[in-house]
């Protein structure tokens, strides 16, 4: 039995608190246990300036943070070059979320998706992932009731957990003391109909056989939809 009491093929317990504040279209405070993030959609007319003029998508990027007080010892604020870790987090956040629309259907908008962690107990990028989509949908109804979208862009659904294996078990949604020794470390964005966006797995230290491989993706395919269920 895990620290939480969980079966290997448990998730922690996951809530979406929506309209967490007041100024974004979308804002949604998600909890992966005692992973706690801010996820809200920002929404601004134009697109990048590297787009071309004639190029009629509009775009939606995403950034990410850990607040200093959110890890057991405080980390600083990249206020002027972000580290690689968090360039890498962000990109996944945006190429997930842009997976799930038609950016045609959203011509001169850019929609901003940020996550910030206030506490992290591991599965952060996952967490923000599940977050910023929910904060996405409720920004496009919003748009979608004042006339700014005349179609809805989002194609389904995704979500992301983490997975891998500890102790030579396959366990699903791993908290930092879970992660911080896993021997195969994964993460997985699936979309409902259950395509795959991303299946990032390592082994941390000895190389590990084919079907763990698989266990894991479907012990992780549970977990997505599980959490698909409560958007």
């Amino acid at each position: 039995m895990r620290l939480e009491n969980r079966q290997n093929n448990e998730t922690r317990e996951i809530k979406f608190t929506r309209n967490y504040t007041k100024h974004a279209l979308g804002s949604v405070l998600v909890e992966f246990g005692d992973t706690k993030v801010i996820t809200t959609a920002s929404v601004e007319t134009g697109k990048p300036k590297w787009m071309d003029k004639e190029d009629n998508r509009g775009w939606l990027t995403a950034e990410y943070s850990l607040l200093p007080s959110s890890t057991a010892t405080r980390c600083q604020r990249e206020r002027t070059k972000i580290s690689g870790r968090t360039q890498e987090i962000q990109r996944l956040i945006g190429r997930s979320l842009r997976a799930c629309v038609d950016l045609e259907k959203m011509p001169d908008l850019t929609i901003t998706i940020d996550a910030d962690v206030i506490q992290a107990d591991g599965g952060t990028r996952t967490a923000s992932i599940c977050g910023g989509f929910v904060a996405l949908s409720d920004a496009v109804e919003k748009l979608l009731a004042d006339g700014t979208l005349k179609e809805n862009p989002i194609i389904e659904p995704v979500a992301a957990i983490s997975a891998g294996i500890v102790e030579d078990d396959v366990r699903l949604d791993l908290n930092y003391a879970e992660d911080s020794h896993a021997q195969v470390d994964s993460n997985v964005v699936l979309t409902k109909s259950g395509k795959i966006i991303e299946f990032q797995t390592t082994a941390e230290g000895e190389p590990y056989e084919f079907d763990k491989m698989i266990e894991i993706f479907n012990v992780a395919q549970k977990g997505i939809n599980e959490i698909i269920a409560k958007y």
